[in-house]
């Protein structure tokens, strides 16, 4: 099941099941269903599962109907219907945006190379030279525990709160301060707490990560604030939670020309160093990413970045395509340049 959230201008937010070429309003037949967390809350109290309930929802009656096409094709502006992330919540303060890093068997090596020092040779030949190579390598060995234990820690980094959400065709800002723009191209789970405190996995979506590389370049110690940018999720939810195999593939136009193009990425478990079920424990092991009523989406990492091969910056109007066939539709985004005025100092004045 591929689940939207839209908004009608004048008409305020609707949750949507994409079917075939249509869009079946979920809303026009239960008004009170506006977000995604309100149709699983509602799912909740009646003990069904989220799919389940939303077939029944649909069966209950003639929803209204949209052509996908032009959803997908709308950029907003004036009575056109939109498209919004396909999870976040009312108050952006109730959503918690983080990621992993270093999960995926591609992803050593770009990062490896981001951070290895020109002459950087490793001291023994069984000791990775770089904290990500070990980082990496612990990942392998323990990554992918047994049945009821606890394995290895991956990395683990904040993005933001609901604010910095992006949905399919808004734009991903560089901020004046920051040295570029970079694409990542991912899967990101899609959570909610429930009233008892448990973590629910709605489903998983299609997203840019979106970071800046040169930053994080400069050493380990910068990864972190590389990584508070905005970043792009959708279009649809996807409810299944196979995450076996997923194919990607990320392209870069400027002016109508191609300039970059990842060729396949591979994700899911077959790929990955560590077990989707590792990397949701240990996100979700801190009490307080366990806040009932709280969404969280936290991104699993990618193979395979630009950054490490182009000679190009991104430069504002950029379109940035991240495909997954049989997953999700293609979700597009163009690149902002944030105001100049932006990288003035700000000035803390006394209360």
């Amino acid at each position: 099941m591929q689940l939207v959230q839209f908004e009608i201008p004048g008409i305020g937010r609707r949750v949507g099941v994409l079917e075939g070429d249509e869009v079946h309003d979920v809303t026009s037949l239960r008004h009170d269903l506006r977000y995604l967390v309100e149709v699983f809350a509602a799912a909740y109290r009646l003990g069904q599962p989220l799919e389940s309930f939303v077939g029944s929802v649909i069966d209950s009656g003639r929803a209204a109907t949209i052509e996908w096409d032009a959803l997908w094709q709308s950029e907003g502006g004036g009575s056109a219907p939109r498209l919004c992330c396909p999870l976040d919540h009312p108050d952006p303060h109730h959503v918690l945006v983080s990621g992993t890093g270093l999960s995926h068997l591609g992803s050593m090596q770009s990062r490896d190379e981001m951070h290895r020092t020109p002459n950087a040779q490793a001291t023994q030949t069984d000791i990775p030279a770089t904290d990500s190579a070990r980082m990496f390598a612990r990942g392998l060995a323990g990554g992918k525990p047994a049945a009821g234990a606890r394995g290895e820690a991956p990395e683990w980094f904040y993005k933001g709160d609901g604010g910095i959400l992006r949905a399919h065709r808004q734009a991903l800002e560089i901020p004046s301060f920051a040295l570029d723009g970079g694409e990542e191209p991912e899967i990101v789970g899609c959570y909610v707490i429930d009233p008892d405190g448990r973590p629910r996995r709605l489903g998983l979506a299609l997203a840019n990560e979106w970071s800046d590389h040169a930053t994080e370049k400069i050493s380990y110690l910068h990864l972190a604030p590389s990584k508070l940018r905005t970043c792009a999720v959708g279009p649809t939810l996807n409810a299944s939670t196979d995450f076996q195999e997923i194919t990607l593939r990320c392209s870069v136009r400027r002016g109508g020309r191609t300039i970059y193009d990842s060729g396949e990425l591979k994700s899911g478990e077959q790929f990955m160093c560590h077990a989707l079920g590792n990397l949701e424990d240990h996100h979700f092991k801190y009490p307080q990413h366990r806040r009932p009523g709280d969404v969280h989406l936290h991104f699993f990492g990618t193979s395979r970045l630009s950054f490490g091969t182009r000679d190009w910056k991104f430069a504002a109007d950029d379109e940035i395509d991240v495909e997954a066939p049989g997953f999700s539709p293609t979700l597009v985004n163009r690149v902002a340049l944030a105001q100049p005025t932006l990288a003035e100092p700000i000035v803390v004045t006394p209360a």
